[in-house]
């Protein structure tokens, strides 16, 4: 079995994608947080989402505070968007 590589990740490249809503609150999107985690493909983060979403769970903490489900408009050749 081979030895999964540990890497070690900056604050700042986590302050480089950092949003802040009109409340100052600080939130990160997770097709950013996938490739600054250096995910190649969104579809293998998503178990990585629900894990996080669990583990909030079971720690008593509400998911609907902590995580929200935002869709993001793509441009396609004709011009027109669509969500993913």
């Amino acid at each position: 079995m081979a030895k999964k590589e540990i890497v070690a990740y900056s604050q700042q490249m986590f302050e480089n994608i950092k949003h802040v809503d009109e409340n100052g609150t600080e939130f990160w999107y997770a097709r950013e947080l996938q490739k600054a985690l250096e995910y190649t493909e969104y579809g293998k983060f998503l178990p990585v989402i629900e894990k996080a979403i669990e583990a909030c769970r079971k720690t008593g903490f509400d998911e609907g505070n902590h995580f929200s489900h935002v869709s993001e408009m793509v441009r396609i050749g004709s011009g027109a968007t669509f969500g993913r």
